[in-house]
């Protein structure tokens, strides 16, 4: 077998884990990892390191490879909770409470952070309401949430929720894909997402 590696060859070698695409750079005889870039999708927690050998038999290219996939665990549970940064935190509560119908976590510490804040009950999670000064612009984000920075919430009624924001005047957009989701944005302009899943 002729090796097709030199000192100055450089063969880029397309491999798919999981869906991902990851395009890994080979130099040198060596075949050392020099570039790994990740497209398309999720990594999953998977780590990964490969060498490989190029060579010519026959005039058919072929890869040896050794691939060594390592599950990275630390005990990943769930997001505990997610903090979204507020002007003002009655006009805030006000819209969680008794637009979105969010319950305080009264065991939280309100008073032990040097700002008011509070924690409202997600399903299992929290948001974390933290009245700090804002470091995004409010005005020039995106109409639709789905393209800034957003926490997305499970729920099991859309259109019961459409009803919840037409009543209250708050607008909304509808997601892209057509799939049941709806996009709004609180008093300080944080995008939510709210999508649709089976009970």
């Amino acid at each position: 077998m002729a090796s097709l590696l030199s000192p100055s060859a450089t063969i880029s070698v397309q491999h798919k884990v999981n869906r991902t695409s990851v395009n890994t750079i080979f130099t040198n005889t060596s075949s050392k990892f020099l570039q790994s870039s990740v497209r398309n999708s999720r990594f999953h927690g998977l780590s990964m390191m490969t060498k490989a050998k190029l060579s010519v038999e026959g005039g058919v290219l072929e890869k040896e490879s050794v691939s060594a996939s390592d599950k990275i665990d630390y005990g990943v549970v769930s997001v505990h909770h997610v903090g979204i940064l507020c002007e003002n935190l009655e006009r805030s509560l006000d819209f969680y409470q008794n637009i979105l119908g969010l319950e305080i976590n009264e065991a939280r510490p309100h008073n032990k952070l040097p700002y008011r804040g509070a924690w409202l009950w997600v399903g299992s999670e929290m948001i974390h309401l933290m009245e700090l000064p804002n470091p995004d612009p409010l005005t020039g984000r995106p109409e639709h949430g789905g393209r800034d920075r957003h926490t997305c919430i499970a729920i099991r009624d859309v259109s019961q929720l459409k009803t919840i924001l037409d009543k209250a005047g708050i607008p909304y957009t509808l997601s892209k894909s057509g799939r049941p989701a709806i996009f709004t944005r609180d008093p300080d302009a944080n995008a939510l997402e709210f999508t649709q899943v089976d009970s």
